[in-house]
């Protein structure tokens, strides 16, 4: 990992859970605030990172990882759950295990009113498709709570998402240029 690469605490202890979990895949949609935890798997040579085109593609990317023997995390932002509503299907007829991080948009200092809607639904949203749902706000227990959800995920074979609040990744400004 490049020493320059400077993060908030709770990033770094999401990715040391997944590297101490044996995550083999990552696969993500860019977003600011799983930053660290992508720039971490495209420089750990025992982590592929998959970069998608769209978050319902990473439901079939874990997926077909478990049904290779490996471990892979679905990263994205809240509002890339309403594109993956119809893929959870597949989790649950098939029962496969599954972890998704989702950083959340459309809640505390929101300057965007198109996050809004797929953020104040996102958790309704996951628990409809029998997705269990951790969130935290504290980026004190960041790392217990994305454990507690890895294991629940990886050892009781459940389908969880962990909700990283919108405090947690601090207020995002419009840049005008």
């Amino acid at each position: 990992m490049n020493s320059t690469v400077s993060a908030p605490g709770w990033q770094k202890s999401v990715f040391d859970v997944l590297r101490e979990g044996d995550v083999q895949q990552i696969a993500y949609v860019p977003d600011a605030g799983h930053s660290y935890a992508i720039q971490a798997a495209i420089a750990d040579p025992g982590i592929e990172d998959v970069v998608l085109t769209t978050e319902e593609e990473g439901v079939g990317v874990v997926s077909g990882a478990w049904l290779g023997g490996q471990r892979a995390v679905l990263l994205m932002q809240s509002s890339g759950v309403g594109n993956c509503v119809n893929m959870f299907s597949l989790l649950e007829m098939c029962k496969f295990p599954f972890l998704t991080l989702v950083t959340m948009r459309g809640e505390y200092a929101e300057f965007n009113p198109w996050q809004i809607p797929m953020g104040s639904t996102t958790q309704q949203a996951l628990e409809l498709m029998g997705i269990t749902v951790f969130r935290v706000d504290d980026p004190d227990q960041v790392g217990e709570v994305v454990s507690a959800a890895f294991d629940q995920a990886f050892l009781a074979g459940e389908r969880v998402a962990v909700l990283l609040g919108q405090r947690l990744i601090g207020r995002k400004k419009w840049e005008r240029k």
